[in-house]
């Protein structure tokens, strides 16, 4: 699955942890030690947000690209 939404990941100082989320995904994120493991899971947060949302009211948003508030 090729997933062409926006992703921003930062370090959280109080989780010690980088976070990424997908903001137009409502509510998907996901954590790890390194970048590559918080976009790894954030990958798989997305597939199940996505898979979800299909399976509860078919509403899934189509990927913008770069938000201008992020």
């Amino acid at each position: 699955m090729h997933l062409k939404y926006e992703v921003i990941i930062y370090w959280s100082a109080d989780d010690q942890v980088f976070v990424a989320e997908a903001p137009e995904l409502p509510g998907c994120m996901a954590d790890g030690k390194t970048h590559g493991e918080a976009l790894s899971n954030l990958e798989t947060a997305m597939a199940e947000w996505i898979e979800t949302a299909s399976e509860m009211s078919g509403a899934i948003p189509q990927p913008r690209g770069r938000l201008m508030f992020a």
